[in-house]
């Protein structure tokens, strides 16, 4: 958390994870060169730029797509995850030199702007073999584009969460035309098929990675809790929730993250106010329950975060029976104070 706007903020972490990146980008980049002259000596030196590029910068979109499902199946993942944002920057800027080389070595030379030489150079759109795809890079640019723009805090807090990350899902759409955009363009010419391989590995990993991801969520939800008379559901044993981590279920359609700490529990909504982040994936540090993507805290007994900052989450009023913790899934409104339910073998309090 900051109490400031952060767009692309580095520590010593992420500076260490941005100097790895571009220390593998320009790996990547001179062995495509190499190779490509090797395989093609007749290429020009801007034809391979532009096709290592490209390929560089598909391929870091595939693992932005990967890192989110992949964080949800296994928690080792989490620190890509806490460093995503700069590898989505990092491939958009990778995408705008490939595109913005592509549109002066191929429209730039002509009598007509490039831009437009770029939509009226070629109308075949009824053509499969001679369709305009540079037409779906350029769209799926402009994605990137305002994705990057937007990665900055103040968009997130201005443009409110659910409308930020509206606009940040269409990182799928983007996807989708690149994936169009390859199949019509590079492929159509390229005699070998490591690139069609390659690239259905790349959409196969993706697809499979999220249908892993969300099979594992449905099983959270169809979860068949037991519901007393009161209204109360019976969750779990407190024993089995590990000090000061916590245990997701779903009640009445809702995520609820139930912690245990300090001879306690208490449960609050398990969406973070920053990305949607799980917070019955983080721990309790300082106190405060940590969303285990960007850091941001919640007072577990009230779901407001730590002066002075002013984000602020639902929580539940639960109670321990015999060492069992039981939720009631009304939420109360964002911020309510609850007083946790102390763990008492043998007793009953509601809290």
């Amino acid at each position: 958390m900051s109490a400031q706007y952060g767009a692309i903020s580095w520590n010593r972490q992420k500076k260490i994870y941005d100097a790895t990146i571009v220390c593998l980008l320009i790996l990547y980049l001179g062995t495509f060169l190499g190779v490509g002259a090797w395989r093609n000596p007749t290429a020009t030196a801007e034809t391979l730029l532009i096709r290592a590029l490209g390929t560089a910068a598909f391929l870091m979109l595939t693992i932005v797509l990967c890192i989110g499902p992949l964080a949800r199946l296994d928690r080792r993942f989490l620190p890509l995850l806490y460093n995503r944002r700069h590898l989505g920057v990092i491939t958009f800027l990778t995408a705008m030199a490939h595109g913005s080389l592509s549109l002066f070595q191929f429209h730039a030379l002509g009598n007509m702007n490039p831009l437009l030489s770029l939509f009226l150079s070629n109308r075949r759109y009824g053509s499969v073999a001679q369709f305009p795809f540079q037409v779906l890079g350029f769209f799926a640019l402009l994605v990137l584009f305002l994705m990057a723009a937007t990665s900055h805090d103040f968009w997130l807090h201005n443009l409110s969460a659910p409308v930020w990350k509206r606009l940040h899902m269409m990182v799928y759409a983007a996807y989708a035309l690149l994936v169009a955009h390859i199949t019509l363009g590079a492929l159509q010419s390229e005699r070998s098929p490591l690139l069609a391989i390659a690239l259905l590995l790349a959409v196969a990993t993706v697809v499979s990675l999220h249908l892993a991801a969300a099979f594992r969520e449905k099983e959270i939800d169809q979860q068949r809790l037991k519901v007393l008379e009161d209204g109360f559901v019976e969750v779990c044993a407190a024993e089995s929730i590990s000090e000061k981590c916590g245990t997701i279920v779903s009640l009445a359609g809702e995520r609820v993250a139930v912690f245990r700490y300090d001879g306690k529990v208490s449960a609050i909504s398990n969406v973070c106010q920053h990305q949607n982040g799980p917070l019955g994936e983080g721990r309790i540090i300082d106190g405060c329950v940590t969303c285990p993507w960007h850091g941001y805290q919640y007072k577990p007994e009230s779901g407001s975060a730590p002066p002075p900052f002013t984000e602020k989450i639902p929580t539940f009023h639960v109670k321990v029976v015999d060492g069992q913790v039981y939720v009631h899934p009304r939420p109360n409104p964002a911020g309510t104070y609850v007083e946790p339910a102390p763990i008492e073998p043998g007793g009953a309090r509601l809290r």
